[in-house]
């Protein structure tokens, strides 16, 4: 079981950047692909990133690639998300997610565990 705490959110101009912190729990979680999706009002939860066990493979949503970055630390049992140039299109609640699975290639696959989720607001 791995339970995931999802910290950094805010209210920040377009342009700005954010850093999103994400702390698990649960002794597997260097065996395991963390990630991150948004939901902003009204629509569907979205795929944002994604990355393997060992920091080696990432995936990006295309709206976000090139300005996020995915990264992780599994000493720390940290997942994080570099946010860059945001745009107000990027306002949404950010969740953090975890497989049960070492490396997950394909984007539409939901995640296994989720965090309770963390709010990033990006006025104009």
């Amino acid at each position: 079981q791995v339970q995931l705490v999802e910290s950094g959110g805010g209210m920040v101009q377009a342009g700005g950047s954010l850093r999103l912190s994400c702390a698990a729990s649960g002794r597997t979680f260097s065996r395991y692909a963390m990630g991150w999706f948004r939901q902003a009002p009204g629509k569907e939860r979205e795929f944002v990133a994604r990355i393997d066990w060992s920091g080696g493979i990432t995936y990006y949503a295309g709206s976000v690639k090139g300005r996020f970055t995915i990264s992780r630390d599994n000493v720390k049992n940290m997942v994080y998300l570099q946010m860059n140039s945001l745009k107000p299109e990027d306002t949404a609640v950010y969740y953090c997610d975890g497989y049960r699975s070492s490396i997950v290639a394909t984007i539409a696959t939901m995640p296994d565990y989720w965090g309770q989720g963390t709010q990033v607001t990006v006025s104009p």
